[in-house]
């Protein structure tokens, strides 16, 4: 521009910009990492700044995650237990009676009851046609008193079986002494071998040793004792030591063998047991034929250890159920405690969130910060409550006899579920204060 003739210089303008980093590096995941950092580390500082309040909230989700580990502890030992329990003879092992193992109506037990017995007979006919069967065994079983000297034991399971590998079929084991032979057996001799609930209840817990070679009287009979069977424990509180085995033919000697028997099959391996019961049906459908009462009855039950499995299964699935309940409704009652006291903390900190909003802090930086806040006291609660829950199990386990089955699935599912409760428990509260106006939030006191 010229004014009077002479060009005016204007001086230049400069912009300055003030220096940022790019939208694009402030979304690498090192940058995002620094700001959970930074949220998590003035949340644990507000956590220790509050610590009445933080141990408050903490007894709900201790509470509740204890619940749902100490449930989940005993029940997977007490599934251990009865899987061992009925899968001892294991997937090998299949029967042969008269009446299966497990009658649930009176109109079953007349019907099953029709039925002829399963006799010797037809044990021998198996044993001779089934070429998939490896063991063949019969078995009988009558309760009794037994007694020695001044002592009795009532409710004792008397055993006959033949041959002697109906002990490896049965899946026990001699402690001390032996099991009879073959020729004592088929004599018929007044013998037997006893479970080490008789050395309590009869020889006031003496040794095993002691034992073998005196006699014991069962229903008035004299019987020697040959040995002793290794423990096997009880389950649901019934002893599976209170037995007593005698050789098969001593009690038919005593019982008579009008009494229809259970015959035991076992095969090599698990792949041979379907072919092994279709022989099986084979030579008892040729035998006896089919019920005249109801052509669709077999005549007979043929059964593995699965019955009882399935019976467990079906009697404790409601139970575990409401068990389950349970233990989420604390752990509920739990998430709801959490929500409170944030929303508390919300209303107490609302001058502090203000001025976080004044000097910067962006809706998310308020969110983040209340929701890691949860997060982090109930993953906290949680972590206590999986010892807490580990350790109400193995006292509740001492106590009924269980084995304690620990899985670190147990506690990595507790944490989670606690940690899930911090988030679904913290959203409300930190939306909540997210929201808040920064000026209202100032005015507050």
């Amino acid at each position: 521009m010229q004014r009077g003739g002479v060009d005016e210089v204007r001086p230049q303008r400069f912009t300055y910009a003030r220096a940022q980093l790019p939208a694009r590096i402030k979304s690498f995941p090192l940058f995002r990492l620094a700001a959970v950092w930074e949220s998590f580390r003035v949340a644990t500082s507000s956590l220790r700044a509050n610590k009445l309040r933080t141990g408050l909230t903490l007894i709900g989700i201790v509470v509740g995650v204890t619940a749902v580990i100490a449930v989940m502890t005993i029940i997977n030992g007490l599934n251990e237990t009865v899987a061992q329990t009925f899968s001892s003879q294991g997937s090998t092992v299949f029967t042969i009676s008269k009446q299966p193992q497990i009658i649930t109506s009176r109109e079953d037990f007349v019907k099953f009851n029709r039925r002829k017995d399963v006799t010797h007979e037809d044990e021998k006919a198996i044993a001779r046609l089934c070429t998939s069967c490896w063991r063949v065994g019969i078995a009988g079983n009558a309760i009794e008193t037994v007694k020695f000297a001044n002592q009795k034991a009532e409710n004792v399971r008397v055993r006959g079986v033949e041959p002697i590998s109906m002990f490896d079929i049965d899946g026990v084991n001699i402690d001390t002494g032996r099991i009879w032979t073959e020729s004592e057996g088929d004599s018929g001799r007044d013998i037997c071998v006893i479970g080490t609930d008789m050395l309590k209840n009869l020889f006031s817990d003496a040794p095993a040793d002691q034992a073998v070679g005196k006699e014991i009287r069962i229903d008035g009979r004299p019987y020697l004792i040959l040995g002793v069977l290794e423990p096997l424990g009880s389950i649901f509180g019934f002893s599976r030591d209170n037995v007593v085995y005698i050789p098969y033919s001593t009690y038919q000697k005593v019982y008579g063998s009008r009494r229809s028997i259970v015959v035991f099959i076992q095969v090599r391996a698990a792949e041979q047991l379907e072919v092994a019961q279709d022989q099986v049906r084979t030579v008892m459908h040729n035998r006896r034929g089919h019920s005249m009462d109801d052509p669709n009855d077999e005549g007979f039950s043929l059964e593995t250890q699965d019955v009882f499995l399935d019976l467990y299964g079906k009697a404790t699935s409601n139970i575990y159920y409401v068990t389950w309940g349970v233990s989420l409704v604390s752990l509920l009652v739990g998430g709801i405690v959490v929500m409170n006291i944030m929303l508390v903390s919300v209303t107490e900190r609302t001058k502090e969130i203000g001025i976080r909003k004044a000097i910067g802090a962006r809706r998310k930086d308020i969110l983040s910060q209340f929701l890691i806040e949860a997060v982090v006291v109930t993953a906290l609660g949680g972590a206590i409550g999986v010892g807490t829950g580990f350790g109400l199990a193995y006292v509740i386990s001492a106590l009924i006899g269980f084995p304690l089955l620990v899985s670190a699935l147990s506690a990595v599912l507790g944490v989670s579920l606690s940690s899930l409760v911090g988030i679904v428990s913290g959203i409300w509260p930190a939306w909540r204060a997210s929201k808040l106006d920064p000026i209202e939030a100032l005015r507050s006191e």
